[in-house]
């Protein structure tokens, strides 16, 4: 039984390097994917916050940097986007694989790697950060960026839904 898991995780990972090798391309290439990138995970979440800040009548969603400029993405180096209201944070931090193009930590190729933490301070108090892991994602022509839940083995687009359903259970 454990051989036949060693098999199919191999098997995983010789068609993730297939993959990933598809996309061998030159630096500059990948740079400018990355910062597409950034901008784009930056237009997800100003969408998200100025949708629930049009039904908001007294509180208020923060949200920094305010503004996203494809020359404001940092690499090498961390970036983060945050977007807050009374004491609630979603938090995320994202920055480019040391490869060019990697499938180290997540079957699909990606350009940029990242995290998404959420917690409130009762979290906070009892140790408790949740988190899932973001890559921008490249395939057959297309760019995206997707989740991944250690814990439930979960994976999906990031969106909208993806932030409310981060952000419900903080408050």
């Amino acid at each position: 039984m454990a051989q036949d898991d060693a098999i199919v995780r191999l098997a995983r990972q010789i068609d993730a390097a297939r993959k990933a090798e598809r996309f061998l391309v030159h630096a500059d290439e990948v740079a400018s994917l990355r910062r597409y990138g950034a901008c784009e995970l930056h237009r997800i979440c100003a969408e998200f916050v100025s949708s629930v800040s049009r039904g908001l009548v007294e509180a208020t969603l923060d949200f920094s940097p305010a503004t996203y400029a494809p020359e404001t993405f940092r690499e090498p180096g961390v970036n983060l986007i945050q977007i807050s209201s009374q004491g609630r944070e979603i938090q995320i931090a994202f920055g480019a694989p040391p490869q060019l193009v990697s499938t180290e930590k997540f079957l699909v190729p990606y350009v940029l790697e990242g995290e998404v933490r959420t917690y409130n301070q009762r979290m906070l108090e009892r140790f408790e950060i949740r988190n899932r892991l973001l890559f921008f994602c490249v395939e057959e022509g297309t760019a995206s960026w997707r989740f991944f839940d250690l814990r439930a083995r979960h994976t999906g687009r990031v969106d909208r839904d993806l932030l409310v359903s981060l952000m419900e259970p903080l408050f």
